[in-house]
């Protein structure tokens, strides 16, 4: 009997490893694979594995306990939180909505494409169906020759391009300056990445042309750019001694930025780019093959962060600019934004067209796609061409018939006459296709309907992603209500806590100080000398617009942004700190010092006080909540965590 008992008890224990139930509470279970799933998106690298799981582990069964517990309240079933779901599901359902291999596969591609930029020669003949036999021969002789030159170490682009031209037909292109990924079409890059320095394309006909490329050479990518500029435009036909007036302005401007001014204040007032100059000239962040040559070479060149170049002419005028800050791209797949980014890139370029038919294909079959087989296409098609004629649905004897069907639902055929009628009319997207194509679109874009509607069931990344938005969104309402807000309301309460722990309520060394933030370095040394010139602080915010904030108040010292090092002293202006992650730059003038120990009152306290008390009111609350749903954990389960 014994033996038997002890086999029981070997069979349960193996049991519960088996349904790898990590923890209880109350009636609830967690398994092994949610918890790592948390775990592992949040985790840092540790020395002690076992602690670290430990203390995480406290952590998410306390997340689970105040989740149940908006569950009880039915938060989740709240208007505002309903709606905040369904708008998440929009903005993340797309990116599960393709071959995840096909665009990991993209994803790397692009990634290390991008780590170097190319110089294009692009040479091009057009050509199109229609044209004379004798043309078409004429435009494959003129690339040919193209081809050949390129090959024979030709330099002269404009002589060449202007003598086969002469000779034979008209031929087009040039030096296109550095690209990189992304930045022509992928056809094209692909020839261009495949070719070696030096290197000539074989000849490559699209609808409208036949092309030959070259790579004239290659350097490590220039990375992303964040400059301000001063723009001096030119006006439509500008020549001779208006041209020059226009250049002898930017030369004095230039002239007096290497004398020190500001080039904010002075994009403010002569700079012709009316979406930069009153933000000091910044433009948005930039890379390789976004503006013209010499724009590029000249910002490229810059060395330091607040290098200016010389006037730079383009076609657009004669540009003064300010290096900001640069950085490389990532090589890899370690910043999760530049991955997104450069995925959202790929979305909307045509390289995805092959992985989205791919995936259409895919979810036929994922969907239990079934055509019915009673129901020919001679029938579809003709009420088809009777809709789109009629230009509405009427009855017709296929509407209530079933078509084709999915696991859970079933297409009839007032649906498909639905989709013609409307895919007709709208002129953005009918190009005439024959009434077979329209069947396959339709059939792809009702599968790919019904996948997103039940994506949960196809994808488990999905289904948690969703699951951790709401949980999260009811975690943040109970918050509110059970701890932040009725913390912050109860005036009474956080006085009493207060008064109970006065003594932790201290100021280490502290001061009162003036606490100016800047937009950037610039705008903060500008304002230093304002207040060394005895300007008031009010009116240099004033004057500056929102780009320079300021505000008196009693800080500890260790709070204020100052350089390391910095001994305060009282009436003392500190020098500008930049802040290396957006440029943006501090200082402080100082008011008045004070020593440590001195007590806080109430009022000072209080963000301090309400800080506590939140943390009180919430261990308060994790215990009544451990008291109504015990928590067990599987201690065999949490065991296999750590091999």
């Amino acid at each position: 009997m014994k033996k038997i008992f002890l086999l029981c008890t070997v069979l349960m224990g193996a049991a519960n490893i088996f349904a790898q139930t990590l923890f209880t509470y109350g009636a609830n279970a967690v398994s092994k694979d949610e918890f790592l799933r948390a775990y592992n998106k949040n985790k840092t690298p540790v020395e002690d594995r076992e602690k670290s799981l430990r203390e995480y582990l406290d952590l998410y069964t306390k997340f689970k306990l105040k989740v149940k517990a908006a569950r009880d309240l039915k938060l989740d079933t709240l208007e505002q939180l309903k709606y905040d779901l369904q708008n998440f599901r929009s903005q993340i359902e797309e990116t599960y909505l393709t071959d995840e291999k096909a665009m990991d596969a993209l994803t790397d591609e692009a990634l290390l494409r991008g780590q170097k930029d190319i110089r294009l020669l692009h040479f091009y003949v057009p050509v199109n169906n229609k044209q004379p036999a004798d043309d078409s021969m004429k435009a494959y002789k003129a690339i040919n020759e193209v081809y050949e030159k390129l090959k024979d170490g030709e330099t002269d682009y404009d002589e060449m391009v202007n003598e086969i031209s002469e000779k034979i037909i008209t031929v087009k292109g040039k030096d296109l300056g550095y690209i990189t990924v992304l930045t022509i079409p992928y056809a094209m890059e692909n020839i261009v990445y495949a070719l070696k320095p030096g290197e000539v394309s074989k000849i490559y006909r699209t609808k409208s042309a036949l092309h030959v490329f070259k790579n004239a050479g290659e350097r490590a990518s220039a990375g992303k750019w964040k400059v301000a500029q001063i723009l001096f435009a030119l006006p439509p036909d500008v020549s001779g001694e208006d041209l020059k007036q226009i250049e002898r302005t930017a030369d004095s401007v230039y002239t007096l930025l290497k004398a020190g001014a500001s080039f904010a204040e002075l994009a403010k007032k002569y700079s012709d780019d009316k979406l930069t100059l009153l933000n000091g000239g910044e433009m948005p962040e930039f890379g390789t093959a976004k503006y013209d040559l010499p724009f590029e070479n000249a910002v490229f060149a810059l060395k330091n962060d607040g290098d200016i170049t010389e006037p730079v002419f383009t076609n657009y005028g004669f540009h003064i600019v300010k290096r900001l800050q640069q950085h490389p791209l990532p090589a890899d797949r370690s910043d999760e934004n530049f991955i997104y980014n450069l995925k959202q890139q790929i979305l909307q370029n045509t390289r995805f067209d092959k992985v989205k038919e791919n995936f259409a294909r895919q979810i036929l079959a994922r969907t239990g796609f079934k055509r019915n087989k009673m129901v020919k296409e001679e029938q579809l098609f003709r009420f088809a061409d009777s809709v789109s004629a009629a230009g509405a649905v009427g009855k017709y004897p296929i509407n209530k018939l079933v078509i084709f069907s999915f696991a859970k639902s079933a297409v009839k055929g007032s649906d498909w006459l639905n989709f013609v009628k409307d895919y007709k009319l709208n002129t953005d997207v009918y190009k005439g296709e024959d009434n077979n194509a329209l069947l396959s679109k339709y059939i792809a874009t009702a599968a790919l309907e019904y996948y997103r509607k039940h994506l949960e069931e196809y994808n488990a990344d999905f289904q948690y992603q969703l699951q951790e938005f709401k949980e999260g969104n009811v975690l943040f309402e109970i918050m509110e209500r059970n701890v932040w807000s009725k913390a912050a309301n109860d005036t009474a309460g956080l006085k009493q806590y207060y008064d109970a722990h006065k003594p932790a309520y201290q100021w280490a060394e502290s001061a009162g100080v003036l606490l100016f933030n800047c937009g950037d370095e610039e705008k903060a040394n500008t304002a230093i000398n304002d207040l060394k010139n005895e300007k008031n602080w009010r009116k240099i915010m004033e004057e500056r617009e929102g780009s320079i904030q300021a505000d008196s108040a009693r800080y500890e010292v260790a709070q204020l942004p100052i350089p390391t090092g910095t001994v305060l002293k009282e009436g003392m202006i500190t020098t500008a700190l930049v802040n290396i992650t957006d440029n943006t730059a501090s200082f402080v003038k100082v008011l008045h010092l004070y020593p440590a120990a001195q007590q806080r009152n109430f009022e000072e306290a209080r963000g301090l006080v309400i800080n506590d008390y939140q943390n009180h009111l919430e261990e308060k609350w994790l215990n009544e909540l451990k008291t109504k749903y015990p928590v067990k954990v599987n201690e065999p389960v949490f065991q296999s965590l750590l091999k």
